[in-house]
């Protein structure tokens, strides 16, 4: 990955970061969000891409209820792993993770795939998302964006 592309990868993240509510952490509508702002920016392959993500070999999100990333060609570009390792929706053994080895405050994960076990993690592919299922997560993205409120306390409101 050329220095530009990086460039470029670290403000599409952080523009993205900032626009989504903080307390969300969808994988599946960042991932997507992520994508497309990608496509229209890089030159490389890009897919979003659903599976396993597992820690030191332990699976955290299985295929019941799955993790979701974009692939840069060779590249996990994982958006959403540090928002929810330090949400209080995060998986114990992900959050635990998580400070150990990275720390706080971190936005993106990115490393080539065949590299992630270096730092505990396991990113095993199920499928790639079609590019109906991305524009229908995109969908979702820019409502949860322009709500401002994440998803799961909009699931969590009174009707009225």
């Amino acid at each position: 990955m050329s220095d530009a592309d990086r460039t470029e990868l670290a403000a599409c993240a952080m523009r993205l970061l900032a626009a989504f509510p903080a307390a969300s952490n969808d994988a599946e509508l960042m991932s997507a969000a992520f994508a497309v702002q990608l496509e229209r920016r890089l030159v490389a392959p890009i897919q979003v891409v659903a599976g396993t993500l597992t820690v030191e070999g332990q699976p955290v999100f299985d295929d019941r209820q799955g993790h979701v990333w974009v692939m840069i060609g060779p590249y996990i570009a994982d958006i959403s792993i540090f928002r929810i390792a330090y949400s209080r929706f995060g998986p114990a053994a992900l959050s635990r993770h998580v400070d150990l080895t990275f720390g706080p405050n971190k936005g993106l994960y990115v490393d080539p795939w065949h590299k992630s076990h270096r730092r505990g993690l396991g990113y095993e592919p199920r499928y790639v998302l079609s590019e109906e299922e991305v524009t229908r997560l995109m969908g979702g993205a820019y409502q949860l964006i322009e709500s401002g409120l994440p998803k799961r306390a909009q699931d969590s409101l009174p009707a009225i």
